[in-house]
């Protein structure tokens, strides 16, 4: 009875927000580092592709496009939920 009346009080004493923030902070910045790579990486693949296969530039540079346009949908879903849950 007594450890469940400490583990209450302890529980009630954390600052929830505070962590809340940390982890969205680090949560938008994992987004935006993860975007910054997969983006670099795909416009390097379609450079030496595009070096490979200079014929080949204007399909390569289409689907560059649409896999970082992707890439950069994806990191704003993860930016916007750790806004959100920093709201929450």
């Amino acid at each position: 009875m007594l450890s469940a009346i400490l583990l209450q009080a302890a529980a009630a004493a954390v600052d929830y927000s505070a962590i809340a923030k940390a982890g969205a902070a680090i949560g938008a910045g994992l987004a935006a580092i993860g975007a910054g790579l997969g983006i670099g990486k795909i416009g390097g693949s379609a450079m030496e592709g595009i070096a490979r296969q200079p014929e080949a530039a204007n399909d390569i540079r289409t689907n560059m496009i649409i896999a970082a346009a992707l890439v950069e949908g994806v990191a704003l879903f993860g930016i916007v939920v750790t806004v959100l849950a920093l709201l929450m």
